[in-house]
């Protein structure tokens, strides 16, 4: 029989569900817009919220957060309503498929009938002491399970960003034991494809340079994971910052009544360097 750890606030957090599941269930009957939807035609509005959600994540906004998970939840709960509709599924086989698989992958947690083991860690000669382990036997019990990844790369979505696809991929293959022995290796792979890319740029041929470049990338995301960043992170923010920046210089150049298009390179930096001085 399956134990549960205590919800703090399992009352309130119900009711909260039954009022969404409410709300969700009235609009979808009586509103013309929510009564029109399908799973294609908020497809694309569930990838819009995702990366809503991810830009709020970034800025590390609590209401902003909070807004946008609503966000995400509402697009799951279209699709579960569709699903029940077309007599598929609803909201309590999804939630308990969920829980079923989180239950098998998590051997170290749980038995196979849910309850809770004794001592965590210990079953079945699994040996999970922290993040890392769990990350190892988590690739091996996914393989295990019925209609799971029959290699340890498929799992990785074909249309993830590329940036994120490289660090999942790099990720996997050291859980299957494929990585540097000492993170400090990284450096010299980093360094060999710079010196690759640069060869190919001398050569002038569009399709090596590109295809060096990518190499290039691929060992800097390497680098970045093995050091515990996250290079989507890590760009995003170096992406915002670039544009508080920008958008300074290109104000205080209309400030002085001239377009950035009229200035100097040098008058150009000059304006960043106020940008910088004024940690934006």
């Amino acid at each position: 029989m399956e134990q549960h750890l205590e919800v703090p606030n399992i009352e309130r957090k119900t009711a909260a569900w039954q009022r969404a599941l409410g709300v969700m269930q009235t609009l979808r009957k009586d509103c013309p817009w929510d009564a029109k939807q399908t799973n294609e035609s908020i497809r694309q509005n569930s990838i819009e919220e995702m990366y809503e959600l991810a830009e709020a994540l970034i800025k590390g906004e609590p209401d902003e957060i909070k807004k946008e998970c609503g966000d995400v939840m509402e697009q799951l709960f279209f699709y579960t309503m569709f699903a029940e509709e077309a007599g598929q599924f609803d909201m309590a086989d999804m939630l308990n498929a969920m829980c079923d698989k989180l239950v098998f992958r998590h051997p170290h947690v749980f038995n196979p009938d849910g309850s809770l083991i004794s001592q965590v860690g210990t079953r079945g000669g699994e040996n999970v002491q922290n993040a890392d382990d769990v990350s190892k036997l988590w690739e091996v019990v996914k393989q295990k399970e019925k209609g799971g990844n029959r290699t340890i790369l498929s799992g990785i979505p074909a249309s993830l960003p590329s940036l994120i696809k490289a660090y999942r991929m790099q990720d996997k293959a050291r859980n299957a034991g494929f990585d540097w022995e000492k993170r400090e290796e990284v450096w010299a792979k980093v360094k060999e494809e710079i010196s690759e890319f640069e060869a190919e740029v001398a050569s002038m041929d569009k399709e090596r340079m590109e295809s060096e470049f990518g190499d290039l990338l691929f060992s800097l995301i390497n680098a970045a994971r093995l050091y515990k960043i996250k290079p989507d992170n890590a760009l995003e923010k170096t992406n915002q910052k670039f544009q508080r920046r920008f958008t300074y210089v290109e104000e205080e150049a209309k400030r002085q009544g001239r377009m950035l298009n009229e200035m100097t390179l040098a008058e150009m930096d000059a304006l960043w360097n106020e940008a910088k001085s004024k940690g934006l």
